[in-house]
Formats: C-alpha cells, sequence, structure tokens
C-alpha cells in the first residue's frame, strides 16, 4: 500500500498540482495586497476617502454605534458596505488575473505563430519520392 501511495504521488499530475496551489497561493497574496494597498487607496482617493467597509443597517433599535466593529457588540447588523467592499476586491482581483492569463496566452500565441523551419535537402527528396510513389 505504502508503495502504490509513493507511485501515486509522484506521478506528474499530482507534483503539478501541488505546485500550482503553492504558486496560485503565492500569487494570490501578491494580487491580494495589490488590490488592498495599490488599488484600494487609489479608489479612496479618488472618491474623497470612501471606505465602504463601515457601512452597515442596524436590524434592531439597540445597535447604535457608528462603525461596525462596536454595532456588531450592540446587536445585529447587516454589514452591506463590508460585502460591497468583498464584491470589490473580488471584481479586481478577477480583472487583474484576466490580464494576467491574457498576457500570457498572448506570449503563447507568439510562440506557436513561429513559421516552420525549412525542410531540409534531405525532407524535400524525400517528399518528392513519397509524391512519385503516390502516382504509380
Amino acid at each position: 500500500m505504502l508503495k502504490e501511495f509513493r507511485e501515486f504521488a509522484m506521478k506528474g499530475n499530482v507534483v503539478d498540482l501541488a505546485v500550482g496551489v503553492i504558486i496560485g497561493a503565492a500569487f494570490g497574496a501578491i494580487v491580494s495586497s495589490l488590490v488592498g494597498d495599490i488599488i484600494m487607496p487609489l479608489i479612496g482617493a479618488i472618491t474623497g476617502g470612501l471606505d465602504f467597509s463601515n457601512y452597515f443597517t442596524g436590524l434592531s433599535n439597540a445597535v447604535t454605534a457608528t462603525n461596525l466593529a462596536d454595532a456588531k457588540k450592540q446587536g445585529a447588523v447587516l454589514a452591506w458596505g463590508n460585502f460591497l467592499t468583498l464584491t470589490l476586491n473580488f471584481l479586481i482581483v478577477a480583472f487583474v488575473l484576466f490580464m494576467v492569463i491574457r498576457f500570457m496566452n498572448r506570449l503563447k500565441r507568439n510562440d506557436d505563430a513561429k513559421p516552420a523551419p525549412k525542410p531540409t535537402r534531405e525532407e524535400e527528396l524525400l517528399t518528392e519520392i513519397r509524391d512519385l510513389l503516390k502516382t504509380r
């Protein structure tokens, strides 16, 4: 059973998947930092410091706080601003990933678009022989 597990774990697909997950997690941290540390502050500066994450609606009369953390301590709240912020973050992350994949596909397409190398003299002769044999 241990031998079977070792063979399974060492298959190319499993190792490739593990590497992909690790690189994906690291890339996700980079994109999250890009969104949280660069893009969202720029959006905040453009909108005059608007921060949606603190917007909420109290679901009971006991909620009188002006910030989300205190309001949650007082009672049930509908934290729609936090949901809006996370949705905006997701859209930005999805767009950045789309642009990265689009760029990678374009690079791959350029590699595929290179013309095939010119056949050697030997290949040309073999092609002529094949064509002559087909006509017989």
